[in-house]
């Protein structure tokens, strides 16, 4: 293993001491290379006015660590050279007034023309606007198509190198052996960032012998079988998002509201269970799903139900030097009833109140919840009750919670809320029914 940083930074090929890849890529690119058209706005990764791309997706680099562009490209709004379709297209349009989102806005448009994946509104969801309005910039989205596309020499990612970076303060294994070769029980796992970064940019922690699994191939993979969904500990929203909603369009709708587009190329469907939040929106669906994790510590490989996962608020199973190897997740069987909701005070990109998931199949009756109690949780009193009627399950479900008052929501509407769902389940009506029906 190396002990340097090698990316392509804007066409560059940079090489770097591996100690810096605990710094985030935004201060980095502001303070070093003095590319300051990237910005710092929410520093959380919700505003998007720090957007660059890598490898061709949107990242908020903000949140993400330096030494997770090992072996990647990295495309920041000096790149673009000013002439690109997405700024000519923002120029006619007027997309822009203050101009202090507009580079964010330029590069997730960016990503945008060179994929063009999914919706327009969709790949703007992560980023925010508080004076031009987003119609001129929805339009410039539009516009952008209209003209020719520049050429573009692919980089040669080929040649930078293939092993796995380590370092006293950082290390980016490439596979399992090399993983297991710098993780002890003292290392910080660093899946996506987007919730460890935030100790960095809100804490101003300084993170110690940080171990990135995000270049782990063993890590990356995704299979399908008639039985399950096997999802690597490495994988990302954005690359199991296909899958998931295959599983059943409800999961892919709560997928699709999980961040901007910037969080779900980085965030990690297995650093989001690790992270062991109350109200982590991954979890209530594996729990109705009844997934199982394999973990892994050394050599020595278990597999645990995440049911009997937590074991306290922030609190696992998870041993030291212990990871997240896989997550496999049940296919519903035929006939199988299941829905998923999320409450949340804005429709897109927003922590849950209340996050539920319900499935019956085969007499099994699993609900999960996030937002209800100290972990994600089953409710179990209101699934045994579930054959005696709507009302007895619902009468469970005040059993099964005593949910906190926050900020998100109160005790009183949590419970009110999750019997809601519940009832809404029962009726057979979809996620967005409410708006469907307002539309």
């Amino acid at each position: 293993m190396r002990a340097t940083l090698e990316f392509f930074l804007n066409g560059e090929r940079v090489s770097l001491p591996g100690g810096q890849g605990g710094r985030t890529v935004l201060t980095w690119l502001r303070e070093e290379r003095r590319l300051t058209g990237t910005k710092e706005g929410c520093a959380e990764g919700d505003c998007g006015a720090c957007t660059a791309v890598l490898d061709g997706l949107p990242v908020n680099t903000c949140l993400l660590f330096l030494g997770a562009l090992d072996g990647k490209a990295l495309t920041t709004v000096e790149g673009l050279g000013g002439d690109h379709p997405v700024q000519r297209a923002m120029v006619e349009c007027h997309g822009s007034q203050c101009g202090f989102c507009t580079p964010g806005f330029v590069m997730a448009l960016y990503s945008h023309y060179g994929t063009r994946s999914g919706s327009l509104p969709d790949a703007l969801a992560g980023n925010l606007c508080r004076c031009t309005g987003y119609a001129p910039i929805l339009a410039a989205g539009e516009t952008m198509f209209s003209y020719p596309a520049p050429a573009e020499t692919p980089l040669p990612l080929h040649e930078l190198p293939q092993d796995g970076l380590k370092s006293d303060a950082f290390s980016a294994p490439r596979s399992i052996e090399e993983l297991l070769e710098v993780l002890d029980e003292g290392a910080t796992l660093l899946g996506g960032g987007t919730d460890l970064g935030l100790l960095v940019t809100k804490a101003h922690r300084d993170l110690d012998r940080i171990v990135y699994l995000g270049n782990v191939q063993e890590l990356k993979t995704l299979s399908e079988s008639e039985d399950a969904l096997e999802i690597g500990g490495a994988v990302t929203y954005a690359e199991a998002h296909a899958a998931l909603a295959r599983l059943h369009p409800d999961i892919g709708e709560l997928v699709r509201r999980f961040g901007g587009a910037q969080v779900r190329a980085c965030a990690t469907l297995a650093g989001n269970i690790a992270n062991a939040s109350p109200i982590g929106d991954s979890m209530p669906v594996l729990l109705a799903l009844d997934a199982m994790l394999v973990l892994q510590k050394k050599t020595q490989i278990r597999q645990v139900a995440l049911a009997r996962f937590y074991t306290g608020y922030r609190k696992s199973l998870l041993q030291p030097g212990e990871f997240i190897r896989s997550i496999r997740v049940p296919r519903l069987a035929h006939g199988a009833r299941f829905a998923a909701y999320k409450l949340s005070k804005r429709f897109d990109q927003d922590i849950s109140a209340v996050c539920a998931a319900f499935c019956i199949q085969n007499d099994e009756v699993r609900f999960g919840f996030g937002g209800m109690a100290a972990t994600p949780s089953r409710a179990r009193q209101a699934e045994a009750a579930y054959a005696k009627g709507i009302e007895a399950a619902c009468a469970g479900l005040a059993a099964d919670f005593s949910p906190i008052s926050d900020q998100r929501a109160s005790a009183w509407y949590r419970i009110r809320a999750a019997q809601a769902l519940l009832r809404k389940f029962h009726a057979g009506a979809g996620p967005r029914a409410l708006l469907d029906m307002t539309a």
